[in-house]
């Protein structure tokens, strides 16, 4: 049974930077050519990965297993992290742990999303943000049935700790799944929380139940000078 699992967020990636500013230049189309899987990271993002692999390349030996997404931006915050000239452990990629898939709501800004499908702006409204799935993505709930299986299966082969390589909504969910959060609990404490690019959280089993031990650490980037950043990668389109 595991008994420790470390969440981490990619670096910043080319997708963070051209979301944000669009956002800030009131865009409605994030202009950006690499489909989501292949958007690599930012020059801040591999100098934040390799501020992680300051951290991590000493602790190598303790985890009993790695895993990533297989998305381009984590593959790639793994692999600077553990350095090519170190005799890494295996790394597992598993398509459970990509990204939130947004569907028609991919690169559309919250402006582009209200001028070109005012109907998914109404239904985020009415259903919330863990509910609410766009035509061709996911809702969180759909994450969360996704990550339920993931750590399910891969409890025979992680061993006693484990590290995950992943994005922020894969973070926000596995929390919910992990700690048994509901619904309000985990919205609660994503509207007060950001999951910052190459931040890492930690989760601690004791009497079989999984605690919070550290979320969102980023004091590893501080302490090499790498820039922390905050870009919100699960595009919400909330009313205000």
């Amino acid at each position: 049974m595991v008994r420790e699992v470390w969440l981490a967020r990619h670096g910043e990636s080319m997708g963070n930077v051209a979301a944000s500013r669009a956002e800030a230049e009131g865009l409605e189309v994030i202009p950006l050519e690499p489909r989501d899987a292949d958007v690599p990271l930012s020059p801040v993002g591999v100098d934040q990965a390799e501020a992680l692999g300051r951290w991590l390349r000493p602790r190598l030996p303790e985890f009993d297993s790695y895993w990533t997404s297989p998305y381009v931006r984590a593959r790639q915050s793994l692999e600077i992290a553990m350095g090519a000239r170190v005799a890494a452990p295996v790394v597992f990629a598993d398509e459970r742990l990509r990204d939130r898939e947004l569907g028609v709501l991919d690169l559309l800004t919250r402006a582009g999303v209200q001028a070109r499908v005012p109907t998914e702006f109404e239904r985020r409204r009415h259903l919330g943000k863990f509910y609410h799935r766009p035509p061709g993505g996911e809702s969180w709930a759909d994450v969360a049935l996704r990550l339920r299986s993931f750590f399910r299966d891969f409890g025979d082969t992680a061993g006693d700790r484990a590290f995950v390589m992943a994005h922020d909504a894969v973070v926000m969910v596995s929390l919910y799944v992990l700690l048994g959060w509901s619904e309000g609990e985990l919205l609660e404490f994503a509207q007060a929380n950001v999951v910052g690019n190459a931040s890492i959280t930690q989760l601690e089993r004791a009497d079989g139940r999984f605690r919070l031990v550290g979320f969102g650490m980023v004091e590893h980037l501080r302490a090499e000078g790498a820039a922390v950043t905050l870009h919100p990668g699960d595009a919400d389109v909330t009313p205000t």
